[in-house]
């Protein structure tokens, strides 16, 4: 009986999606001399697409499945639609009496903006057709309207308030509603709704500025500067864009091997605008403003609230201590570079701040010897999502499908969709993979919440629907899409946020899978990562795509501890994030998303010395001293090079929008994963009761339970933060075993 759901559900899918994958399975269609060992939901990812009659001659479905969604114009009946049940809702919440319905309203309201919110922010940034894409952003700004009008409900308020207040009901209710109306109460009073109506009037005419000074900030850390061509070298002006007389200098070229253009495009492209200096000046200010307005000593401990972190205090400790602990390790990380750049170029031998990203890759591929195209052919796509149906068949009993789609149902011909399937439970959810490079497509790998789970008032559950976005090389006419251990690691990574969204399967969808604290909603995530690095996982699907030999292990190895070289340098300073899960459009709260869709979750700098600074910039205001002042003082308390002066970093550090006073969530999120993955998993990445408790203690409260409970579910004890800071010290050990493979 076990095996009935995903049984049943398999033939289901036989007419069509399954039916045209085993069709496919040789991959004739796209390579020569392939492999012919693809599962089906590995043959979905590595042949091309077939055209069906039912795509020419069939109804158009719209967008997800939405009907109204066929064309661009359906944006406006939708969001119509939903602020039409909107004010319905709003009159039953406000006339219901205060019990469990109110909660259920509440979410049955956030659900509705949410329903059309969510898919309107992927589609205004990841649909290639412009009319598509301005009908969602109109959509998003009706509903962003809506959400200021119900933040300034003071009768809608009220009716939440008259639940909280009411200890004997409160006391009555399970531990998730009580949590969740408690949510809903925390985004009212943070927007100002209990203050009197001049303070009320003050906090929404703040709360306008902070997003107006957010997306001009968010520009400007993008914004390229320009010189003068006749005041850089000639033999290196060839690296950047020309415009007339001037060059463009529009990133800091941290990969070039010329240490003169590093160093030119650090110093040029960080150089100081007054300008945006006065934007950054006036949202931190802002920020700390409204906080006070709203009850909060600082900004910082308005936006920790309901995190693992809690306070700004328990962060800096966690960063202090980090940075103690690393200290040594980095002094020697730097040792090594400032040796390997003395080699390369004894006449400007001292190491300087442009310096480590490239001379660390030096001494990588030095020691190890790692040429990521080595690996491509054993990683084809459809490989990769073999190994993930295996790991996910093992440790939940869950079985991924492709489905076909409908006409009109996706944006772009290769846009797969999977259903998930449990065993038991039958059809959890449906993920959408938009894997593939296109013109114009945002370059960041994210995942989307498209539609949220939860438990309808009639007992059937709204199964959740998600989008993962990558940007992956196309198959060519000789092979499938092949892809580098970093894009591998990706991919499990982002699949990770999947599953959450998947499992997460919570009554309210305010609630339900990544709608979780930001350094939480990581630790599913990363988690993916060392599953993706273990060689007894890696072994079950990294095949050649042409021989179907297996990747060696010593390759697996020698690529996993080259990871490890400079970690503590780059620890300090730069740490190379995935993508933080989309958040969802918070009933009632107007702030910009913690994707920040501009960043669009993108990868970027996670680091004790970024955390640190984005903690000072948002603790006691006014501020003791310039911004720039701080960037120094923290530069030199956390990292160790030299600051360099007429730069100014913190003006490119975009995060501070979307990650405001929670930059060390990655760091956070990765401990906990570590501790995870050595408790629980490192014995036997396959262990299904472990994987159960997995599900069980994280996955499946969303953020319907507090972080920290869900972290002692699973590793049995309360996590201390030495605990945190030892498992992030701990995963920079070296493997001495990879050293005895090399040597055989």
């Amino acid at each position: 009986m076990l095996l009935a759901a995903g049984a049943r559900y398999a033939r289901r899918l036989c007419g069509r999606g399954a039916a045209a994958a085993l069709q496919g399975r040789t991959g004739r269609s796209c390579a020569r001399d392939v492999s012919t060992s693809w599962s089906p939901v590995g043959a979905a990812f590595n042949v091309k697409p077939q055209s069906h009659l039912w795509d020419l001659l069939g109804e158009r479905r719209g967008l997800f499945g939405v009907p109204e969604l066929s064309t661009p114009e359906g944006f406006q009946v939708a969001q119509e639609e939903a602020l039409r049940k909107t004010e319905w809702l709003v009159e039953r919440a406000c006339s219901t009496p205060p019990g469990p319905q109110t909660v259920l309203i509440f979410d049955e309201l956030s659900d509705c903006l949410c329903r059309v919110a969510d898919l309107a922010d992927f589609v205004k940034i990841g649909h290639p057709e412009p009319a598509f894409r301005e009908a969602a952003q109109e959509a998003c700004r009706s509903i962003g309207t809506m959400v200021e009008k119900l933040n300034t409900n003071v009768e809608l308020y009220q009716s939440l308030q008259k639940l909280l207040g009411d200890k004997k009901l409160m006391d009555s209710l399970d531990a998730e509603t009580r949590r969740v109306a408690e949510l809903f109460m925390f985004d009212f009073e943070i927007s100002g709704i209990h203050l009197d109506e001049e303070k009320r009037r003050r906090a929404v005419d703040l709360n306008v500025k902070i997003l107006d000074l957010s997306n001009a900030f968010l520009m400007g850390t993008n914004f390229p500067n320009k010189i003068q061509k006749r005041l850089l070298p000639e033999h290196i002006q060839h690296h950047f864009a020309r415009d007339g007389s001037h060059l463009i200098i529009d990133g800091l070229h941290a990969e070039a091997s010329d240490d003169l253009v590093r160093e030119a495009a650090y110093k040029i492209f960080l150089y100081p605008n007054a300008d945006q200096l006065k934007c950054l000046e006036e949202l931190l200010s802002s920020r700390d403003l409204l906080a006070k307005l709203v009850g909060y000593s600082t900004f910082s401990h308005r936006a920790l609230q309901g995190t693992i972190a809690q306070t700004p205090e328990t962060v800096m400790q966690f960063l202090e201590k980090l940075s103690e602990k690393l200290s040594e390790r980095t002094r020697k990380d730097f040792e090594m570079m400032q040796g390997m750049k003395t080699k390369l170029n004894p006449q400007n031998s001292k190491l300087m701040p442009w310096d480590p990203p490239y001379y660390s890759g030096v001494i990588r591929a030095e020691r190890y010897n790692i040429e990521p195209s080595l690996y491509c052919p054993f990683l084809s796509l459809g490989a990769c999502m073999d190994g993930l149906n295996v790991l996910f068949n093992k440790l939940l009993g869950i079985t991924l499908y492709a489905e076909q789609t409908f006409k009109g149902e996706v944006w772009c011909n290769d846009v797969r969709k999977l259903a998930v399937v449990h065993e038991s439970e039958g059809l959890l959810g449906y993920i959408y993979c938009d894997f593939f490079q296109r013109a114009n497509k945002p370059q960041q790998d994210c995942h989307f919440t498209i539609r949220g789970g939860r438990l309808r008032e009639d007992g059937t559950y709204q199964l959740p629907v998600v989008v993962l976005m990558l940007n992956l090389p196309h198959a060519s006419r000789d092979s499938p899409a092949l892809l580098t251990p970093g894009m591998m690691e990706n991919l499990f990574h982002e699949m990770g946020h999947a599953m959450h969204s998947m499992l997460g399967r919570t009554r309210y969808q305010h609630v339900t899978g990544t709608r979780c604290p930001t350094d939480f909603a990581e630790v599913p995530s990363i988690l993916m990562e060392y599953f993706s690095n273990d060689y007894r996982v890696v072994s079950q699907f990294a095949k050649h795509y042409q021989t179907g030999q297996s990747l060696p292990k010593a390759m697996v190895s020698r690529l996993c501890e080259s990871k490890k070289v400079c970690t503590a340098a780059e620890m300090q300073l730069q740490m190379k994030a995935k993508t933080l899960t989309a958040s969802h459009l918070s009933l009632m709260t107007n702030r910009i998303q913690e994707e920040t869709k501009q960043d669009l979750l993108h990868t970027g700098p996670q680091a004790v010395f970024y955390a640190a600074l984005d903690q000072i910039y948002h603790g006691q205001h006014p501020l003791k001293k310039s911004t720039t002042d701080i960037l120094m003082e923290t530069q030199e308390q956390f990292y160790g090079l030299p600051y360099v002066p007429d730069t100014a970093w913190q003006l490119r550090f975009s995060h501070l929008v979307g990650y405001g006073a929670k930059y060390y969530s990655y760091l956070m999120s990765r401990a906990v994963a570590s501790m995870v993955w050595k408790e629980c998993f490192l014995q036997d990445p396959f262990n299904r009761a472990a994987g159960e408790r997995y599900r069980r203690e994280m996955l499946a409260h969303g953020g319907g339970k507090e972080p920290m409970l869900m972290i002692q579910g699973m590793l049995q004890k309360c996590p201390s933060i030495d605990d945190f800071v030892d498992a992030l010290v701990s995963d920079m050990n070296l493997d001495f075993e990879t050293f005895f493979l090399d040597s055989k």
